[in-house]
């Protein structure tokens, strides 16, 4: 049995949907996304990434012919068309709105393309590093500039991200990015945002250069709500290497803790204090385990 995914009017099986090799999408990087997952079944804050979606859509000019209610009702339909399945597995999963430009001109393009996709949650890469920690690596290629292309549109154009993992996994095959923006400050991961921790204060990058991630709005949420001290500010590799401890936020795991970055030890013990209290909030909020269930995925 395969999931059920959407695309262009109608449903697929996940195996079988296809795109044709002349859109834009495909043979420009035209298209912009977004990307929630369930808990149990249910999206989390579905309206938030929508309403992210629909500003990527209209930065980028493309018209999707579907209002957001409309995107979201075909959104729910398809995760309750493929309940069945994600009992079945013991799973959730992330669940993906893409719209490209369509076929032909930037002047006359055809008919926008859509899906609506579902990928397994399964963890097999996250679940240990919620325990031991990730590592991250620094590495010379930086994240896009708001000049170039603005990271708080959430898009396909992602080769630096690519060349950034080849430069990380050179260093350590597990590690992950972490880029710089232009001015040399910490700007995010690959699909993430950073935090770190510092005499008890919870600090991020500024949103200039960066995506504005819904995970990252969760955390200063329950940081309010847990009476922990956050601030965006500019950050430096060297405020890095001294934090006490960090974390990178993204839609599939939550909150993952960070051990090391560039070789380095990081802080005196994993996860830490404040990123503990933060994912035990969160858990505690969607009512499921976050830990448990990407251990239990691996």
């Amino acid at each position: 049995m395969d999931y059920q995914v959407w695309s262009n009017g109608e449903y697929v099986a996940r195996s079988q949907a296809t795109v044709s090799m002349m859109d834009r999408g495909f043979r420009l990087g035209d298209v912009v996304f977004d990307t929630s997952r369930t808990f149990n079944g249910k999206i989390f804050r579905l309206h938030d990434h929508l309403d992210r979606l629909y500003r990527s859509l209209q930065y980028t000019r493309i018209d999707p012919g579907l209002s957001m209610d409309e995107m979201a009702r075909l959104t729910l339909d398809v995760v309750e068309r493929n309940e069945s399945m994600r009992e079945a597995a013991n799973d959730d999963y992330m669940i993906t709105q893409i719209v490209t430009r369509g076929i032909g001109t930037i002047q006359e393009p055809s008919n926008p393309g859509i899906a609506i996709w579902i990928d397994p949650l399964s963890a097999p890469r996250y679940g240990p590093l919620q325990k031991t920690g990730a590592h991250v690596v620094i590495p010379k290629t930086r994240s896009y500039s708001a000049e170039q292309i603005d990271p708080k549109v959430k898009h396909y154009s992602r080769l630096n991200f690519v060349l950034a993992e080849l430069e990380a996994t050179d260093v350590d095959p597990d590690a992950l990015p972490l880029l710089l923006d232009s001015k040399g400050n910490i700007s995010e991961g690959i699909g993430s945002n950073f935090f770190m921790v510092s005499n008890g204060v919870l600090k991020t990058a500024k949103d200039n250069d960066i995506l504005q991630g819904v995970s990252r709005m969760t955390v200063f949420e329950l940081a309010k709500q847990l009476g922990i001290s956050a601030v965006e500010e500019d950050l430096q590799p060297y405020d890095v290497y001294t934090a006490d401890e960090a974390f990178m936020s993204s839609t599939p795991y939550c909150i993952l803790p960070v051990g090391r970055v560039d070789n380095r030890k990081l802080g005196e013990e994993v996860p830490g204090p404040i990123t503990q209290q933060l994912l035990a909030a969160w858990s505690e909020r969607v009512g499921l385990d976050i830990v448990d269930q990407l251990s239990r995925l691996t």
